[in-house]
This record gives structure tokens, C-alpha cells and sequence, in this order.
């Protein structure tokens, strides 16, 4: 197993804090990004992946690519085979960079969270989402997905006669269209695609179907297109908010080997109404999902993903980070310790 930490771009200030508190592995993106390319170019992620190496890291994970180089497909229309063209090209790229996994989700509205300040275990602070603050969001709305708000999503993109509600069916088609178009290209390149669950997975926002809300979305999701390639990052907070037994699921995915990445962060709540928490103090029992990794025999990556808010933190949350790093180690050495 291995404890990887995300950073949206990588630094040498972030990178050296990551391997001094414990991080084995990273998820990035390549700082040298043209955004009207459409797709990420060889030689950037090439020059990632060095500078991360240069640390005693890996570069495990590419982390979701810009809305806008995916809307379209996420929400049928025209263009969308351009897009997943680019998809397949960022794949290949991968590929070719020795980049092992590719993650994606299907959020065709980024909305994420409607509050970011959630106290929490001496008044550090949290994200949180209450839908009844999300339902009366206008058709095809997104919402934000960082504290400061999220530059790349501009929903003004979706031309005026597109806008229109858009139902389950039609967004499973949507996905299934994607994957028809990519998943035979991952199984060339040698890239693992791992799909990130809605979040939250509630069934709509802004008059758009998020398919991705339920462990039963998942065992369809695998099964349209059977592959080694296609699978799934396993976040422990958003199967906790699907009223998921997350252990069993843990388990279930575990066993057949679709886990390519998990996020090991903690929730207390449902999908409707619930908060970010410490990995401790939340609802799923954290020393049993790390007893269920260790006995199913998982040797991938693990995040803790969202960062809480800490006293006198910095603007990366280096404090937090330390602190659930430190957690996940003594979690697994502990467990194993048992074995």
C-alpha cells in the first residue's frame, strides 16, 4: 500500500513536505496546461513525472481533468467526439509517460458543497452540503468545488438551446458512449481509469441526473465495458453518504480488483445533509476499512483527500495533511501488525 497526498499542481516546497511527512506517491496535474489544447501534451507530464521522482515519489495518478475538456461528452452534445478524442490522446500520453491511472468522474455540474465552514472538533472547520440550499439551483448551474470557487467550470459554455433537463438514462448513455470510447484505448496504453463517485450523490443538481450515487451505479458502471482498465477510486466519504456498509464494499471491489485509488477521508451525515469530519470522528469505522485493505490484499494508493481547516494551516493545509499521513501510517501499521 501505498499513502499518496494531491496537489493541484506539484512544487518542490510541497513535494519535499510530502516525502518528510511519509507520502510515497502523488496526484498532480502538469503545471504547463494550455487549457484550448483540449488534452494533456506528452513532454509536460513527462517533466511531471521527473520532478516528482527527483523526491523519491511516484507519480501514481493524473488527477480529473478540466470540466471544460469534458462536458460535453458528460452531457451529450455536439462535440463530444472531439472530447473524447482528447481523452483518448491524454491517455495515450499517460501511457507513454509511464503514468499508471487516469481518474475521471461523470459530475456534469461540479456541485460540490454548499458550505465550507463547518465547525468541527475545536473549531477547525469543514466543507458540508445541505440539499435543501441546492434545490433551487437554476437549470445547469454549477456549483463551486473550491473554497475560492472554480475557474474552470463556466457552465455559460452550454449553449442556450442544450440547456434543458436530463434524466438518468440519458446520462448513462452518456457514460456509456465515453467508455466505449476509451476504455480499449486504456488497455493499450496500460492506464487503469478509476471513476469518482458523485459527490454528493444525491439524484440531480441544476436539472442534471448524477448517476454515480449508489454501490449498484458502480457495479453497472464496470460491467458495460469488462476490463482490467475499468474501475474505480474508492471514496470512503461518498459511499458513507450513500448509506453504503462501506466495509462490504471495501470488500466487494476490493476482491475483483476495481479499487485502482482510494480516498480515505471520514463524513458524518447522509447524501441529503452531511459534513467533511476527522478520520476519526466520523461515521465509518476506520480501523475496520483498513482491516478490510489489508486482508483483501490491496497494494494500490491511498489519500486522505478533502483537507479540514486547522488552526494557524497555510493555504495547501500542510497541517492537516501531516496529521491524516501520520493517521493512515499508524492505521496500517497497527492493522498489519495484527495479521
Amino acid at each position: 500500500m501505498r499513502f499518496l497526498l494531491s496537489m493541484e499542481r506539484a512544487s518542490d516546497e510541497k513535494l519535499r513536505f510530502a516525502a518528510q511527512i511519509g507520502v510515497d506517491a502523488v496526484g498532480a496535474a502538469p503545471a504547463a496546461c494550455d487549457l484550448e489544447k483540449g488534452y494533456y501534451e506528452f513532454a509536460p507530464l513527462v517533466a511531471l513525472r521527473s520532478q516528482v521522482e527527483s523526491y523519491g515519489l511516484k507519480l501514481e495518478i493524473i488527477n480529473l481533468p478540466p470540466w471544460r475538456w469534458s462536458y460535453k461528452w458528460m452531457l451529450g452534445l455536439p462535440g463530444r467526439d472531439e472530447q473524447i478524442e482528447n481523452c483518448q490522446k491524454t491517455i495515450r500520453n499517460l501511457g507513454a509517460a509511464g503514468i499508471p491511472i487516469f481518474m475521471y468522474n461523470i459530475h456534469a455540474l461540479r456541485f460540490f458543497r454548499t458550505s465550507w465552514h463547518v465547525p468541527q472538533r475545536g473549531g477547525a472547520l469543514a466543507t458540508g452540503f445541505d440539499v435543501e440550499r441546492a434545490k433551487t439551483a437554476p437549470l445547469m448551474v454549477a456549483g463551486s468545488s473550491t473554497r475560492a470557487g472554480d475557474p474552470l467550470i463556466d457552465t455559460d459554455l452550454i449553449p442556450a438551446a442544450h440547456r434543458r433537463p436530463i434524466s438518468d438514462e440519458e446520462m448513462w448513455d452518456n457514460l456509456t458512449y465515453f467508455l466505449k470510447g476509451v476504455v480499449p484505448v486504456a488497455e493499450e496504453a496500460g492506464v487503469k481509469l478509476a471513476m469518482h463517485p458523485d459527490d454528493p450523490p444525491i439524484p440531480v443538481v441544476g436539472g442534471v441526473a448524477r448517476i454515480m450515487r449508489s454501490p449498484e451505479a458502480f457495479r453497472r458502471a464496470i460491467e458495460i465495458v469488462p476490463s482490467e482498465c475499468n474501475g474505480l477510486t474508492f471514496c470512503q466519504g461518498c459511499f458513507a453518504e450513500m448509506g453504503a456498509d462501506v466495509v462490504k464494499e471495501i470488500r466487494y471491489f476490493g476482491s475483483r480488483k476495481k479499487i485502482f485509488l482510494v480516498h480515505f477521508r471520514n463524513v458524518a451525515g447522509t447524501a441529503e445533509n452531511f459534513a467533511e469530519t476527522f478520520p476519526d470522528n466520523g461515521q465509518v469505522d476506520m480501523v475496520e476499512a483498513m482491516r478490510a485493505y489489508a486482508e483483501i490484499g490491496y497494494d494500490g494508493a491511498m489519500s486522505p483527500d478533502h483537507p479540514l481547516r486547522l488552526e494557524g494551516d497555510g493555504d495547501w493545509s500542510q497541517r492537516y495533511w501531516a496529521y491524516a499521513i501520520g493517521y493512515m501510517r499508524g492505521l496500517a501499521q497497527a492493522v498489519d501488525s495484527k495479521r
